[in-house]
């Protein structure tokens, strides 16, 4: 087990895992984000390495689908897996979790934080919905509630929300670990927490493609605010 030195620095180092695409627009939103507030962010992919002991906090962004492996269902006819990713979030998920670092996870990272703690995905919500619109969107058209008494909600501090959506997939049954904090009109799983003490948020939508909303950039603020903690 990789053992991780506290280190004393004014601007934490949020490790970003994502595609290895030279061109990855969600990649230079996510550290621009981080960078707003007040972190540093590092690249993590198959081609862009970072020691794990160097990470005071991770993002698990977005991409193509997890393999159904990992939860126990057959590979989908049309469908794109990236099975090296896949190994490598792992890897970087449990360090932080062991290690109490802050996690925000994204949409495809969102979901992988679920199926890593032990629960199972939907392969495909596009049949089953019936209130909510299939229609990819980057803008925040689909309406979410949060519940109360969540952290997601002290962050964003707003009960009733627009999102964007760029998913077919959704968490199925949630990880012991974890609580449901927010859904959508069909019930669909829009974001979760950990169950403890333990920094770890994920969320369905993308919010680093929202940072002209407050709300939105609250979530890479609350990141940086408790990945400075593990610093000192």
């Amino acid at each position: 087990m990789v053992q991780r030195t506290r280190r004393n620095i004014s601007k934490p180092v949020i490790g970003v895992t994502g595609n290895a695409r030279v061109i990855s627009p969600s990649w230079f939103c996510i550290r621009l984000a981080i960078f707003l507030a007040g972190g540093c962010a590092k690249r993590i992919s198959v081609r862009h390495s970072v020691p794990e002991e160097h990470l005071d906090g991770l993002v698990i962004s977005g991409g193509d689908d997890i393999h159904p492996s990992l939860y126990e269902e057959e590979i989908m006819a049309k469908a794109h897996y990236d099975e090296a990713r896949d190994e490598l979030e792992q890897r970087y998920i449990d360090y932080a979790l062991i290690n109490h670092l802050p996690i925000l996870g994204i949409c495809r990272g969102y979901q992988l934080l679920n199926v890593q703690c032990g629960g199972s995905l939907y392969q495909d919500i596009r049949p089953l919905r019936e209130k909510t619109d299939n229609r990819a969107t980057f803008l925040p058209r689909k309406k979410i509630v949060l519940k109360k008494e969540t952290e997601i909600y002290k962050i964003i501090g707003h009960e009733l929300i627009k999102v964007n959506s760029l998913h077919h997939q959704a968490v199925n049954t949630i990880a012991n670990d974890f609580r449901v904090a927010a859904w959508d009109a069909d019930h669909f799983i829009q974001a979760i927490e950990y169950n403890e003490v333990k920094p770890v948020i994920g969320v369905q939508w993308h919010p680093e493609y929202l940072l002209y909303l407050k709300h939105q950039r609250q979530l890479f603020q609350w990141l940086v605010a408790q990945a400075k903690r593990t610093t000192t």
